[in-house]
């Protein structure tokens, strides 16, 4: 039952014991906090224990001596005040602490509080660690999030374009491990790097809505070519292959499992295995894929991306929702080395304009390196036992 449960996305963290409309955002980040900090860091995993072997160090060829750079060159624009607020030990909690939700009391530094000249350097550490790609995503997020405030009366206070955070993990190195965080509204990016090695995730992107109908970035609209994909993917399904795929064929809440404070989720694989697909088929899925790996620098996605077509025959797609034209529909790409989900979500903040059932303009998307590996972990903790530190 436990099992069924995990795969329909039937629990989430919001729905125990969730603190109460009236208490402060304070306390309710700090209790949320609480529960989702109560276990050491594990990972994502089908069973509880981690696959061994899946992310050795090792040299890429790909070059992060931009992102170093683009780093440092953000932290020296910072005042002293607001770089002690900035800057955490490489191995500190802070890298779990973020949330989608835009009360979460968020640490660092954010846009908002920026000059020109400090935003100018922070969107240039964007720019250095994101593909294009990536980094129009990633504004066009922030700039639906003005959208947001728009439709809610121009509530800016919680709301707004620059209500995002950047902390720093660590010192920027070429050789030791460091790492950055943007925290804010529909847009997470944990980014860790260790010599050439660079990962990316946990990745959370999204928006409500998902196209600006009107405003000052009307039109503006994000994550169409994900969705498309996706059903796309489903339909180039034979009918048996279907069949296995769709967990459940409608779809009334919310489904994803692996959003903040998820970081020790355990999950079987789920739905019709990869290895089961033409070799058609399993081109078409790896573009999927690319869609979201894509998010990061070229070369770096190059490398992800050859680890995810090395697991290929571990891979499984799942799908629960409709198949028409415009269904609603949450879908799962699950392998050892990564962990997809994307789900069209209940309205939040726009419950005025969109009703109470998920709708196609409130997209949550995450992307997870199971095993774990999110925030780099296991490279950090490889790293130490060949470079014995001692904990601050």
């Amino acid at each position: 039952m436990r099992a069924l449960a995990l795969a329909l996305g039937l629990t989430a963290i919001a729905a125990t014991a969730a603190p109460t409309q009236q208490t402060s955002a304070a306390e309710r980040s700090r209790q949320f906090e609480i529960r989702g900090l109560a276990e050491p860091f594990r990972g994502i995993t089908t069973n509880g224990t981690p696959l061994a072997g899946l992310f050795p160090l090792r040299s890429t060829g790909v070059s992060t001596e931009p992102v170093r750079q683009a780093a440092q060159a953000f932290l020296a624009s910072l005042t002293p005040v607001q770089r002690a607020a900035t800057v955490f030990p490489v191995d500190d909690p802070e890298w779990r602490k973020w949330m989608n939700q835009h009360f979460y009391v968020r640490q660092g530094t954010s846009f908002k509080d920026m000059t020109e000249a400090q935003r100018n350097q922070a969107l240039g550490l964007l720019r250095a660690s994101l593909s294009a790609r990536g980094l129009q995503l990633t504004r066009d997020i922030m700039r639906l999030n003005h959208t947001l405030g728009e439709l809610n009366g121009d509530n800016f206070e919680e709301y707004g374009e620059w209500l995002y955070w950047i902390t720093v993990m660590g010192d920027p190195s070429g050789t030791e491990p460091w790492g950055w965080q943007l925290d804010g509204h529909h847009v997470i990016i944990n980014y860790f790097v260790l010599g050439d090695q660079v990962v990316m995730t946990p990745l959370f992107v999204g928006s409500e809505p998902v196209t600006a109908p009107s405003g000052k970035y009307q039109g503006v609209s994000i994550l169409q070519t994900e969705q498309r994909d996706g059903l796309a993917m489903l339909r180039a399904l034979d009918e048996g292959q279907r069949k296995q795929a769709v967990l459940m064929a409608t779809k009334s809440g919310n489904n994803n499992l692996t959003e903040a404070f998820r970081d020790n989720v355990v999950m079987d694989y789920a739905g019709v295995p990869v290895r089961t697909f033409t070799p058609a088929q399993r081109r078409q899925l790896l573009a999927l894929v690319e869609l979201f790996v894509g998010n990061l620098r070229e070369g770096h996605a190059r490398i992800k991306m050859a680890d995810v077509e090395a697991r290929l025959d571990d891979t499984w797609f799942a799908w629960i929702g409709g198949q028409a034209d415009d269904a609603v529909f949450y879908y799962r790409i699950h392998s050892p080395v990564v962990l997809i989900e994307f789900d069209h979500q209940r309205p939040a903040n726009l419950r005025h304009l969109y009703g109470s059932e998920p709708t196609r303009q409130h997209i949550h998307a995450v992307v997870r390196t199971p095993n774990g590996n999110d925030y780099g972990k296991d490279l950090l903790r490889q790293h130490y036992e060949r470079h014995p530190h001692r904990s601050p």
